[in-house]
């Protein structure tokens, strides 16, 4: 599977420059032959935007994702991207990953929602791990934060997850998240790890962009610096067979005593 991450900008003025944007970056991976284009949270409208959020929320069939439904189908190209999703109790903070085929095939609610920017515009989601099958491997899908927590990545890992994409919207001073803690979820998982920043300022708030793609032995496969740019990286089957032979941590766990 060849992945295209796309660190994106920050500067998106409206939802039609947003489209834009991923446009554009969807073109890059087709044309570097990306099975998968990633992009960072709520790359399809803007994250730090106040009421806008709830103005530009749509429901799971609405007209965004009719537009990415098309890119997908005219590119070749899988697409994960973020919106605000209209739910019966609140809008959420959603990634949609979509085949090739333009058909939705795993859709996922952020459910570690993040300080007042996540708590004041979404509800949180109630379904820790979301999987689809996709180029013969098993993809799981999480949103920024939940990546901090040992236990979101852990259930991954024990319920078969092979690659785990990550939209996020990481902002400074936090970037050892995306220098410490993501290769080390990669490496005490033997998983890959797919973590897609923006950069740039966002009203007020910076991103510090250091995306980067780890492989399941915590080191990185490719690493974005501070913005714009298209990372691209193989996933090698075979990595996460050796991976999970060389580095038993799931199988020496004493689960009796914890």
């Amino acid at each position: 599977m060849r992945i295209a991450l796309s660190q994106g900008p920050a500067l998106a003025i409206t939802a039609e420059d947003n489209l834009a944007a991923i446009t554009t970056a969807v073109r890059s991976a087709a044309d570097v032959g990306a099975d998968v284009l990633v992009t960072p949270e709520m790359s399809a409208t803007g994250y730090n935007i106040g009421e806008l959020s709830g103005q530009r929320a749509e429901p799971p069939n609405g007209p965004l994702a009719s537009a990415i439904s098309e890119l997908a189908q005219r590119h070749g190209v899988a697409i994960l991207y973020g919106y605000p999703e209209i739910g019966p109790d609140g809008n959420r903070n959603t990634v949609v990953l979509v085949g090739r085929d333009g058909m939705p095939l795993a859709r996922h609610h952020k459910t570690h929602l993040f300080g007042e920017l996540d708590h004041s515009l979404f509800v949180a989601g109630d379904q820790l791990v979301t999987q689809t099958r996709f180029a013969g491997l098993t993809v799981g899908l999480a949103i920024c934060y939940e990546v901090e927590f040992p236990e979101f990545v852990r259930a991954h890992a024990d319920a078969g997850t092979d690659v785990l994409l990550v939209p996020t919207g990481l902002m400074t001073p936090f970037d050892v998240v995306s220098r410490v803690v993501v290769p080390a979820r990669a490496y005490e998982n033997q998983i890959f790890v797919v973590y897609a920043n923006r950069c740039g300022v966002e009203n007020g708030l910076e991103y510090c962009g250091q995306s980067v793609i780890v492989g399941p032995d915590g080191v990185d496969l490719a690493r974005a610096g501070l913005g714009e740019t298209l990372l691209v990286a193989d996933v090698d089957p075979h990595a996460l067979l050796t991976g999970r032979r060389d580095n038993t941590h799931l199988a020496d766990r004493r689960t009796d005593l914890y």
